[in-house]
């Protein structure tokens, strides 16, 4: 019988701190800063890195170019299994420290990129050889001037044949990997330094920092010879996740291998209904996503955020259609598909309400970030390093003068190569970027994630940057600007510190993986771009999605285009402009009432991420989230089951990753065979 975890009765005491939503505040107390601190990186980490590169990644790139997900959680899973398996039968156990490096390793070689685009690096100039050709960048009239160091050209060699092999692919890789080296120092040398400050000085609580800690935790009880509850529900997730699979996945990946046209007993990504429901809901794109493990996110998701998004699609079924009545939504044609509808009423209305809503974000965050700061301070969260009893050297903390050295350099060179990429483009905003914004709003990021768990960002400021500047040209949405958000970062150091991982361990596994992600993603993104045209009939979801975001993209580019008109009619028109603060006004009035009466704003959070976007997506979760706080909760309680809910969607992501990487590795045998000769 499966094990329980103790179910806390009283709920947790706020007393003066920072007002934050009872879901977050749960998870304030689960985890101590542990007396002693050990390093996880060794042979096991760099075997598991191997296995991940090898095994992991090139299936993680098919799956999510047939069908939009990653395998990050089912690569985390299997290689912690097997590796634990491994040690328990040679009499060893996994120390938690190396449990995590390898869950870090995991999680970061098989992280999504883009709209199903996993798989190191050369994902992105995959997308972009295809967003360069594409009919959105041609039909904004913004293809020829995307310059050759993003891209070749068309009619060059290496994009007609498909491969990265070729001279013209010299200078776009060499930034690519300039440009990974440079991230890295970036992140590290500003994301320790704001750990430091918030963490150490501040004494912020990352709440949500336990929960990725006690995963590591758990699976290093695996070792120890002696099953959880968290293994039981594990399986539970698995066996379904497999089940699925077969049906969803596992059948048009193998059926696409051998016939023209893979066979899909379950429409991939979505089941589309606009076509059918346009006389009753023009311009709205209707439709079911198929893939059920919305309905296990919906489990996770913070309740009163899904039904905020699932808000937004609800107001868009109404606005759409009267739109279209009244003439608002000019581009809509009767006929069209989910797709196109849902740009079309992007680009005639959602962009500007995109927009409102964002600035209301941000001001939302400004207005968190200073009340948050003035209460902790006021209640006496804020104490010293002294108090914590935890040094520098045993944590195998990063000299705070060498995290400097690494962010100044890193900026440094960005300016750099920016100043030789686009020399027209005003020099201080770069300065402005690199050397006050993103630290100033890394630390702002950074203390509200310790506090509540969210960051913040200002919407859109290299959008509106761009368009201020007065610079004419799509290259400059290339260009590796120097600016980012940092403030996350130390959310992950602070988990670093809860699993009793040495700081140092953390750069051990970057510096492995560095070249590692690199020449396995040139390897396996080059084999698979060489079988078949990206995207096309052999990959569902790219064939339906990219289209669509680089229309999204194309139209933002038009900004600064030469005499373009798009994005000026889209935003800067007088009836744009009122949408904007239309929607500024709803989102910030919402966002007080239910503020000032203590009722959830992550409703708001969850009406911003749902403007605007396509709809098919949220009716799974929002059954998930129903049955989550209707049944689930009831049944198990509330504790127990937020327990619960993170391992059964880890086991249904494993049990889903491992039958589509079987399918994905018969597919790529299959079809490299059929490309020889005999």
């Amino acid at each position: 019988m499966a094990e329980k975890e103790p179910i806390e009765s009283e709920e947790p005491k706020q007393g003066r701190r920072p007002y934050v939503d009872r879901e977050l505040e749960e998870y304030r107390s689960l985890m101590e800063v542990p007396s002693t601190f050990e390093d996880g990186f060794n042979r096991r980490t760099i075997i598991g890195a191997l296995f991940i590169c090898f095994i992991m990644i090139p299936s993680s790139i098919y799956l999510g170019l047939v069908a939009g997900v990653g395998i990050s959680a089912a690569a985390e899973w299997v290689t912690i299994i097997l590796f634990t398996e491994v040690a328990r039968r040679s009499f060893q156990k996994l120390t938690r420290q190396e449990v995590y490096i390898l869950f870090y390793v995991a999680a970061a070689l098989t992280t999504m990129v883009g709209s199903g685009r996993a798989g190191g690096p050369f994902a992105n100039l995959v997308w972009t050889q295809y967003f360069a050709s594409s009919p959105a960048a041609k039909g904004f009239g913004i293809a020829a001037g995307i310059p050759e160091w993003v891209v070749p050209k068309p009619d060059s060699p290496g994009i007609i044949e498909r491969t990265f092999v070729h001279a013209d692919w010299l200078v776009p890789i060499g930034l690519l990997v300039l440009g990974q080296i440079i991230g890295r120092l970036q992140w590290v040398g500003l994301g320790f330094i704001l750990f430091r400050i918030t963490s150490d000085i501040e004494r912020l609580p990352f709440p949500f920092a336990p929960i990725a800690a006690q995963g590591s935790t758990a699976l290093a009880e695996q070792t120890q010879k002696r099953e959880t509850w968290r293994w039981h529900i594990f399986s539970v997730g698995a066996v379904i996740g497999l089940a699925w699979s077969v049906f969803y996945l596992f059948i048009p990946i193998l059926s696409g291998s051998v016939l023209s046209n893979p066979i899909q007993l379950i429409p991939i990504p979505f089941i589309d209904l606009t076509t059918r429901t346009e006389k009753i809901l023009p311009g709205w794109p209707t439709g079911i996503a198929t893939d059920v493990s919305g309905i296990l996110s919906g489990f996770i998701v913070p309740f009163w955020a899904v039904m905020g998004t699932a808000a937004a699609s609800l107001i868009a079924m109404f606005v759409n259609p009267h739109l279209v009545r009244t003439g608002n939504m000019p581009h809509y044609e009767p006929g069209m598909d989910t797709v196109q509808t849902t740009f079309v009423a992007w680009q005639d209305y959602w962009l500007p309400a995109g927009i409102g809503v964002a600035i209301a974000i941000g001001i939302i965050g400004f207005w968190e970030v200073g009340k948050n700061l003035y209460m902790a301070k006021k209640a006496g969260d804020i104490k010293r390093r002294e108090e914590m009893g935890v040094t520098g050297a045993a944590r195998g903390d990063i000299p705070i003068w060498l995290c400097i050295a690494f962010y100044l350099v890193s900026v440094a060179c960005l300016v750099v190569i920016c100043r030789i990429l686009i020399p027209r483009f005003p020099m201080w905003w770069l300065l402005f970027f690199g050397f006050f914004y993103t630290p100033v709003m890394s630390y702002i990021s950074a203390r509200l994630t310790g506090l509540i768990g969210q960051g913040i960002a200002i919407p859109m400021v290299r959008e509106i940057s761009f368009i201020l500047s007065g610079y004419r040209g799509v290259d400059i949405w290339f260009a590796p600007i120097p600016l980012g958000d940092m403030g996350p970062q130390a959310q992950f150091f602070r988990t670093v510190e809860l699993t009793g991982t040495r700081m140092t361990s953390v750069i051990k596994a970057e510096i492995l993986m560095f070249p590692l992600i690199l020449g396995t993603s040139f390897l396996f993104w080059q084999f698979i771009w060489r079988l078949q045209p990206i995207p096309s009939q052999a990959y569902p979801y790219a064939q339906k999605m990219w289209p669509l975001e680089s229309m999204q993209q194309a139209l933002w580019f038009t900004a600064t285009g030469e005499d373009s008109t798009f994005f000026r009619d889209a935003v800067f028109r007088p009836d744009k402009v009122r949408v904007i603060f239309i929607w500024l006004g709803l989102a910030m009035g919402g966002y007080t009432i239910l503020a000032s009466f203590r009722m959830p704003t992550m409703f708001i959070y969850g009406l911003i991420r749902g403007t605007g976007q396509m709809p098919h997506g949220i009716i799974l979760q929002l059954v998930g989230a129903l049955l989550s706080r209707f049944y689930f909760e009831k049944r198990y309680g509330r504790r127990q089951w937020k327990l619960w809910a993170p391992v059964l969607m880890a086991g249904f992501a494993c049990g889903m990753g491992l039958m589509s990487m079987a399918g994905s590795a018969l597919a790529m045998v299959i079809r490299s065979v059929k490309q020889f000769p005999y």
